[in-house]
C-alpha cells in the first residue's frame, strides 16, 4: 500500500500536534517534519505572548454606583497540548474568567477609592489564572485601562470640580482683597501718625504732569 507522505515546518514560535487517526501522537517542534498526509491531522499553536481587552465593562461598586471599566490581560500558552484540548474556545474560557475576577475587584472598593488608587484594580492575575490553570495557559499581568463614569455621576463629579475651582478662586480674591484693606489701613495710620509724611506725598502727587490738587482752605495754617 502506497502511504502519501507530505512536509511541515514548524517555526521558531510555534509548536505543531499531529494527530494520527484521531490520536495525539507528537508534538513536533520548532523544524521540517514529515508526516502521512492520508492519516495525520496537525494543529498548529502560536506561543508568543497575547493581549485580551475588555472593553467597557459595567460593574457596580461596592457602594452600589455603576462604574465602566475596561482591563487588559497578558497571556502566553505554556502547553500546546492543553490548550487545544482544555476547551472548545479556550480565549472565551479566559474572557469569562476575567470578567469574574473584575467583577469582585471593583465590588471590592468603594467608587471614590477606586477614582483616587486605579491599583486597587491590578490584583486580578492570580486569580485569572487559577481559573484557567487546567488550559495550559500562564496569565502574566492584569490591569484596569480605563474608567467611566455614567453620564449623571460623570456630571456630578464635573460639578464638584467646579465647585471646588470656584471656591479657591473665591478664597484667594477675599485674601487678595483683605491684604489690599490691610496695607491700606497701616498706610492711613501711618499717614494719620505723621502729617508730614502726608504733605510729602501729596507734593509727589502734584508734580506728576495732569494731576489737579484740591486744597482744603481748613487745613492752611
Amino acid at each position: 500500500m502506497f502511504t502519501a507522505y507530505d512536509y511541515t515546518t514548524v517555526m521558531d514560535w510555534q509548536r505543531t500536534l499531529l494527530f494520527k487517526d484521531g490520536t495525539l501522537t507528537e508534538v513536533l517542534e520548532p523544524g521540517r517534519h514529515r508526516y502521512d498526509k492520508d492519516r495525520c491531522t496537525l494543529v498548529c499553536v502560536d506561543m508568543r505572548p497575547r493581549l485580551l481587552q475588555l472593553s467597557g465593562q459595567e460593574l457596580l461598586t461596592r457602594d452600589g454606583l455603576s462604574l465602566r471599566v475596561s482591563f487588559a490581560v497578558d497571556w502566553v500558552v505554556i502547553d500546546p497540548v492543553a490548550f487545544t484540548t482544555g476547551a472548545v474556545y479556550t480565549d472565551t474560557v479566559l474572557y469569562g474568567a476575567v470578567q469574574e475576577v473584575a467583577r469582585d475587584l471593583v465590588a471590592a472598593s468603594t467608587l471614590d477609592e477606586l477614582i483616587a488608587d486605579r491599583t486597587l484594580l491590578s490584583g486580578g492575575a492570580e486569580r485569572v489564572a487559577a481559573l484557567v490553570e487546567r488550559l495550559g495557559i500562564r496569565v502574566d499581568g492584569m490591569r484596569a485601562k480605563d474608567l467611566m463614569l455614567p453620564g449623571e455621576l460623570r456630571k456630578a463629579a464635573l460639578e464638584t470640580v467646579l465647585a471646588r475651582e470656584r471656591g479657591r478662586a473665591e478664597l484667594e480674591r477675599a485674601r487678595a482683597e483683605a491684604a489690599a484693606l490691610r496695607s491700606l489701613a497701616n498706610t492711613a495710620k501711618l499717614l494719620d501718625d505723621n502729617p508730614v509724611l502726608l504733605r510729602l506725598r501729596t507734593l509727589q502727587v502734584a508734580a506728576a504732569p495732569g494731576t489737579q490738587v484740591v486744597l482744603d482752605p481748613r487745613e492752611r495754617s
